[in-house]
C-alpha cells in the first residue's frame, strides 16, 4: 500500500498501475472479506489534506473535498437550501462509518442505494476529477453510469464536489425509507431541493430519487410542472401531476429485491416525494442572502 502526501505522487502513482483508491475504506474494505489479498494494490489517500474540508471559492460556488467525512457534512450549517446534504449524512451508517467513510468514496462506490446521491444530484452538482493530464469537471448526471460504473479514468481521483448555492429563499429536504429507521440499506430514498422568487412562486427545483434505478435519478418533468407554482399550491400541483401524467416516474426502473418490490418502491417513492415537498415548503429560507458560513 502506497500512502501519498501530494497529489502529484498519487497522479503518477495511479498513471503507473492500476492501484485501488483507498479513502475511509467504509466499502473497500468489505469487498475484501475472505481474500488473501487485494486484486489490485491499494493507494491510501488519507494524507491528502487538500482533499479534505468545506470552502467557498470565488465563483461563489462551495467546493466539498472529496476526502470530506460524513460527519462534518452531518454538523455543518449549511443553511435551509442546503440542509438535504446534512439529513442526508445523518442517514450513512452510524456513528463509525459517519466518522470514517467520506463524500468522494460513497460517490465512487456508485452503488444504487448510496444516500449521497439523491441530495447532490437535486442541488445539480459538479465534479472535479484530477489525473497527471490535467484537471476536468462533469456532472454528477454524467459521472455516474450504472451499477458500480462511473465516468472516472484509471488514473483519475475524484478531487471534489461542487455545488452552486440556491437563493436565499431555498428549503431542501431528504427522506430515506427502509425496514427500520437506522443502520439500513434504503427501499427508496428522495432529495429535494425548492428555490423561490420575491413572489414565494417556485423559480427552480432538484427532485431526485435513489434506490429505484441503476443510478439515482432526477424527475425533471415533474421539476418543470412545478415551476411557477405558488408555495401554497405547491404539494396539490405535485399530486394532481402525478395522477394526471404517471410519466414524471419513467426515469425510475425498480427491481423486485429483498428489500421490496417494483410496485412498492414506486408507491413508495410518491409517498416520499409528496412529504419531502410538503415539508420543505413550510420550512422558512434562509433571512439574508449570505447564509453559508465557511
Amino acid at each position: 500500500m502506497f500512502a501519498p502526501t501530494r497529489l502529484d505522487e498519487a497522479y503518477a502513482a495511479l498513471a503507473r498501475s492500476h492501484c485501488l483508491p483507498l479513502a475511509g475504506g467504509t466499502d473497500v474494505y468489505p469487498s475484501l472479506v475472505g481474500l488473501t489479498r487485494p486484486h489490485q494494490p491499494l493507494l491510501d489517500l488519507s494524507r491528502l489534506e487538500p482533499l479534505r474540508g468545506i470552502s467557498k471559492l470565488p465563483s461563489g460556488q462551495i467546493r466539498i473535498g472529496a476526502l470530506t467525512a460524513w460527519r462534518t457534512l452531518r454538523d455543518y450549517h449549511w443553511g435551509p437550501g442546503l440542509q438535504l446534504i446534512a439529513e442526508a449524512a445523518a442517514e450513512v451508517g452510524g456513528l463509525q462509518i459517519q466518522n470514517q467513510g467520506t463524500l468522494g468514496g460513497n460517490l465512487c462506490n456508485a452503488s444504487p442505494a448510496a444516500d449521497g446521491v439523491p441530495a447532490l444530484l437535486a442541488l445539480g452538482a459538479e465534479l472535479e476529477l484530477g489525473s497527471s493530464r490535467g484537471t476536468r469537471r462533469l456532472s454528477l448526471e454524467a459521472f455516474l453510469l450504472g451499477n458500480r460504473r462511473t465516468a472516472r479514468a484509471a488514473d483519475e481521483l475524484l478531487l471534489a464536489v461542487l455545488i452552486n448555492p440556491p437563493s436565499a429563499r431555498a428549503v431542501s429536504r431528504f427522506l430515506k425509507l427502509g425496514h427500520r429507521r437506522y443502520l439500513v440499506i434504503s427501499i427508496a430514498m428522495v432529495g429535494v431541493m425548492l428555490d423561490f422568487d420575491q413572489a414565494d412562486r417556485l423559480a427552480s427545483a432538484g427532485i431526485a430519487v435513489g434506490a429505484c434505478s441503476a443510478v439515482a435519478r432526477r424527475l425533471s418533468e415533474l421539476e418543470q410542472a412545478l415551476i411557477g407554482c405558488a408555495r401554497v399550491d405547491l404539494l396539490n400541483a405535485m399530486q394532481q401531476c402525478m395522477r394526471d401524467r404517471p410519466a414524471v416516474l419513467a426515469p425510475l426502473s425498480p427491481i423486485d429485491d429483498v428489500r421490496g418490490t417494483a410496485q412498492y418502491r414506486r408507491d413508495a417513492v410518491a409517498v416520499l416525494v409528496s412529504r419531502a415537498i410538503a415539508q420543505a415548503a413550510v420550512a422558512k429560507g434562509a433571512r439574508t442572502a449570505e447564509d453559508f458560513k465557511p
